[in-house]
């Protein structure tokens, strides 16, 4: 089940924000106005964790302009996105998660229906999502799901991570 973020179920937010295995990278290829990508996977993999979403979550409770929904097994609040309008007509994509012990059943999948529900009944154009370059199993989800890269960024955290990551905007048009 599918729900909007409420102050009821605030608490629920980064639940599923859980570490993930970092088995590879892509490798973007920017050719005749068109990006492409191939994989290059690592001899070792390791696991990666990302920060919590730590914005004002409260703003996002009854905004026309942005939303949390929240994805629940049971009780367990098992997967979220956080959504918000943006000054390019698309709704970003500010945060996905799915926790460790669900991933691959098809939450990512319904959170980003979710998604595309939502952006579409605020008329905007698509959707559009940021990972890092290392973020293999992130890239091709946002690839299967129809999205395509839209830029890479190698500048983004070059002040924070100093092995190189590159950001990769992937776009969803409707």
């Amino acid at each position: 089940m599918i729900i909007e973020m409420t102050s009821e179920n605030l608490h629920d937010v980064n639940k599923a924000n859980q570490p993930f295995d970092v088995i590879g990278k892509i490798v973007p290829t920017f050719i005749d106005g068109a990006w492409s990508f191939s994989e290059y996977n690592y001899a070792d993999s390791y696991e990666k964790t990302y920060s919590n979403h730590e914005e004002q979550l409260e703003d996002y409770i009854d905004s026309p302009d942005k939303v949390v929904f929240l994805y629940y097994d049971n009780r367990e609040c098992i997967g979220e996105v956080i959504l918000r309008k943006s000054w390019n007509n698309y709704a970003l994509i500010e945060n996905i998660a799915v926790s460790k012990s669900h991933r691959g059943k098809r939450v990512g999948k319904q959170l980003i229906q979710k998604s595309v529900e939502w952006a579409k009944s605020k008329n905007l154009s698509g959707l559009v999502a940021e990972t890092q370059d290392i973020n293999l199993l992130a890239c091709r989800f946002y690839s299967k799901m129809g999205f395509q890269i839209g830029a890479v960024d190698t500048m983004l955290y070059a002040n924070i991570d100093k092995s190189g990551e590159k950001a990769v905007f992937w776009y969803m048009k409707f």
